[in-house]
């Protein structure tokens, strides 16, 4: 009866851990072809964006480059997404590219240059958060029927209801993979034409694929175990 009694709880806290689990909570259903596909049937793309620097352009260049922004901005027809995410920079990979030149080199003079130059961008490495790296990117949207306002501007609570009784059916997959197929197209003509609006500015963007979606969602939500995991997600 006790044995009973210890695999019903048991069973139960399965079931409310996977009720509430990562997974579960995130919004996501699936990344297909570079693209995000929400459970709410949205579509979402991601662009990396390279930056530039203001500050090293003179008074009348900062006001050109402001004003094809406000023109970028007025000119969609649809809500988009800015995400600027401040990170330290990571020489672990640089010092391992380093550390192994080093023992290849002979002379005796190059090979101390070298070693000192190693210590020093390891003591950089060790005092973490010393050094920032800003990354930014644009998340564009798309839902069926153009309803990409609407659908995005929903309270917070709404969306969090979707969240919860977001329990996959063969009939939800189906259906949303059938809105995947329709909307993609719409999608990637979007995404070329905030690239193209972004060039005319002087400023790089591209669409990242899929392993640098999975990347930049586990870094989010999992930031302290990405350098661990990140071979693994490569």
């Amino acid at each position: 009866m006790v044995f009973g009694l210890w695999e019903k709880n048991k069973i139960q806290k399965l079931k409310h851990e996977n009720l509430f689990n990562t997974e579960t909570m995130l919004p996501i259903s699936e990344i297909r072809n570079d693209t995000l596909i929400m459970k709410d049937g949205g579509l979402r793309a991601i662009l990396k964006i390279n930056g530039i620097n203001l500050d090293l352009k003179n008074g009348e260049e900062q006001q050109i480059v402001l004003e094809q922004y406000k023109k970028f901005l007025n000119w969609l027809e649809y809500p988009i997404q800015i995400l600027v995410r401040n990170t330290f920079l990571d020489l672990s990979n640089y010092l391992t590219y380093i550390d192994g030149n080093i023992k290849n080199i002979e002379n005796p003079v190059l090979k101390q240059q070298g070693e000192a130059y190693y210590r020093f961008l390891q003591n950089i490495d060790m005092q973490q958060w010393l050094i920032f790296n800003k990354e930014f990117y644009i998340i564009v949207p798309y839902y069926e029927s153009e309803q990409d306002k609407g659908q995005i501007q929903r309270s917070r609570w709404g969306k969090l209801l979707d969240v919860l009784n977001a329990k996959d059916s063969v009939e939800k997959v189906v259906t949303r993979y059938r809105q995947f197929l329709k909307g993609r197209n719409w999608l990637d003509t979007r995404v070329n034409l905030i690239i193209d609006g972004l060039n005319g500015m002087g400023i790089g963007a591209e669409k990242i694929p899929t392993s640098d979606i999975i990347s930049l969602i586990f870094r989010c939500y999992n930031p302290l175990l990405h350098s661990s995991q990140a071979p693994l997600i490569k």
